[in-house]
């Protein structure tokens, strides 16, 4: 993308007034975007993304700064003028760019660009008709799909000269379920870093059904009674709580700015002594997963906590400066508009010696969590507020009937010590998180794990 004797000369311009690290992100990105609603193509665009980003650290304080001009001089005046930012003498380092070649831990075989509009139109289709087909009472469908390729040049001061490529690709339903003029939505979606092989193992039919069912079951569903129970939290997109209530608050991006509830706990007990949280980007073609962080740096397997003892933090290079901690190969950014830091990738509880069964089981009274939905979460106490879009009644150690319109309120701190079960029944949900270098693709995961106590928010009579 950018030869290696260019990016040396660029850096080394960086230098010259007195920082200590300077870093070049170019990347070369086309994105697709495609909608069907009521059974025709709503939508179909094409972005593309061509830019280089240069970015000069000093100590801990940074400028950062970009151009769509990829030639010498532009990159060049762009270096200069970041530098002006930068007061002080040349250091006098040395560097030399070596080419490094990143992991293969996700890697397409059916690559986007490789497919028609009419191919990648037909998997919308598919889905489109199992979801909309299943019952009278769903009103509406909207399909999604989003595929892109990404490829990345990052190069540094550190000697580090690497190139990377990116396919995500991720197809999703929304079903609208209306019955005696009470209307109720369901989702999910199916993603990787990977190519449209990915849906070769995938049942689309059954996947649509799912989504179908639960529109309509929470559209016949009572409203909640709010209070205090035990909530069984169901595994895949359950794992967003972990995510925002907990992992938000051991991102570098808060915990160096004193900022988290978990600043200077390292080796304390912040959990149950059952719970082992990981943010793993080594997964291979997992949504969330990269062959190399976004600062070229080797993705991990990060044990945040083991056995409830709070173990490591997100940390990106910048970061790891003023907190003296490891880096842990999660730095990441939207794009090149965006200056790099601390971000997950696939974040969830490992899996635990109970069963799904087990638990519903010996929960006498409670919340079924089957479905989570979108919340708000602060970082700096792990409050947080998170709907339930589907939730059934525990009665006896049975599931019975289904309740529409439940919150789970409390924060990460609280849940943590409060899990007292956990299935090992493991899976994932895909989704978008954003912060301060954008947003990017996480995966969300966990089994089903039971807490205790919880607060429930929910609208119905007693």
């Amino acid at each position: 993308m950018i030869k290696k004797e260019i990016c040396q000369q660029v850096l080394e311009e960086c230098l010259k007034t007195g920082g200590d690290f300077a870093e070049i992100f170019a990347e070369d990105t086309c994105k697709n975007n495609y909608e069907l609603t009521g059974g025709k193509v709503t939508q179909a665009n094409t972005q593309n993304l061509h830019g280089v980003a240069i970015r000069i650290l000093k100590g801990f304080k940074e400028v950062n700064g970009y151009t769509n001009d990829f030639s010498l001089d532009s990159m060049l005046k762009l270096a200069k003028s970041l530098s002006e930012a930068v007061s002080g003498e040349n250091l006098g380092i040395k560097f030399t760019l070596q080419e490094e070649k990143p992991a293969c831990i996700v890697k397409a075989i059916k690559k986007p660009s490789s497919l028609t509009n009419d191919e990648k139109i037909a998997y919308m289709k598919k889905l489109y008709n199992a979801t909309k087909e299943y019952s009278d009472e769903v009103s509406q469908v909207i399909c999604t799909l989003t595929d892109e390729e990404q490829h990345v040049l990052i190069a540094n001061t550190l000697g580090k000269y690497i190139e990377d490529d990116r396919h995500h690709v991720r197809l999703g339903a929304n079903a609208i379920a209306n019955y005696n003029g009470q209307m109720q939505t369901a989702s999910d979606t199916i993603g990787g870093n990977s190519g449209y092989e990915l849906f070769d193992d995938k049942d689309l039919v059954k996947f649509g059904q799912d989504i179908a069912k639960a529109a309509v079951t929470m559209a016949h569903a009572d409203e909640m009674v709010g209070g205090v129970y035990t909530v069984v939290i169901h595994n895949g997109f359950g794992g967003v709580l972990l995510h925002e209530a907990c992992v938000h608050s051991l991102e570098a991006t808060s915990v160096a700015k004193g900022a988290s509830v978990f600043c200077g706990k390292l080796g304390q007990k912040i959990a149950s002594d059952i719970v082992t949280a990981i943010d793993d980007g080594t997964r291979e073609n997992q949504w969330g997963s990269l062959n190399c962080d976004d600062e070229g740096n080797p993705t991990h397997k990060n044990v945040l906590i083991e056995n409830g003892i709070l173990k490591s933090y997100l940390v990106d290079y910048r970061n790891s400066r003023k907190m003296n901690h490891p880096i842990t190969g999660s730095s990441r950014r939207q794009n090149y508009r965006y200056s790099p830091t601390s971000r997950m990738t696939n974040t969830f509880f490992a899996p635990g010696n109970d069963s799904f069964e087990d638990i519903i089981k010996k929960t006498k009274f409670g919340l079924f969590a089957k479905k989570m939905g979108g919340g708000s979460v602060n970082p700096s106490t792990g409050e947080f507020n998170f709907a339930v879009n589907e939730g059934y009644m525990i009665e006896d150690g049975k599931i019975t009937k289904p309740v529409r319109g439940a919150t789970l309120v409390g924060s990460g701190a609280e849940v943590l010590l409060n899990i007292d079960m956990i299935a090992d029944n493991l899976s994932f949900g895909h989704g978008m998180c954003g912060s301060a270098s954008g947003s990017i693709p996480t995966d969300v995961g966990q089994p089903t794990i039971r807490v205790q106590n919880m607060v429930v928010g929910g609208r119905g009579a007693k």
